[in-house]
């Protein structure tokens, strides 16, 4: 990770900059513990670069009444990425929902 000096202006953003590198410093040593802890060594670089070929699809279909249907899928990931993600004890999901806050 890459911390450099940012010239903000007020205290406030300031603060939340450093509260963001922290988060994701804590991010990145949780995730190389995972990968420890599965047998994956202790750097979790070329892990990462694997699970980032993860990709969603939206599939759209239409009715017969002119609508849109929007489908957002995980297409399933081959073999290798498949037995990654098992070692790690993470699951894809088949499809994602809508949700509203």
């Amino acid at each position: 990770l890459h911390l450099r000096p940012l010239w903000h202006q007020k205290d406030d953003r300031i603060k939340a900059h450093i509260f963001v590198c922290f988060l994701s410093f804590a991010l990145w040593k949780t995730f190389g513990l995972m990968c420890k802890r599965a047998g994956l060594g202790d750097e979790p670089r070329r892990v990462f670069d694997e699970i980032k070929k993860i990709c969603m699809v939206d599939v759209v279909l239409t009715t017969t009444e002119g609508k849109e249907l929007k489908i957002r899928t995980v297409p399933r990931p081959d073999k290798p990425l498949q037995i990654l993600l098992h070692k790690l004890g993470l699951r894809l999901p088949e499809r994602l929902t809508k949700r509203i806050l």
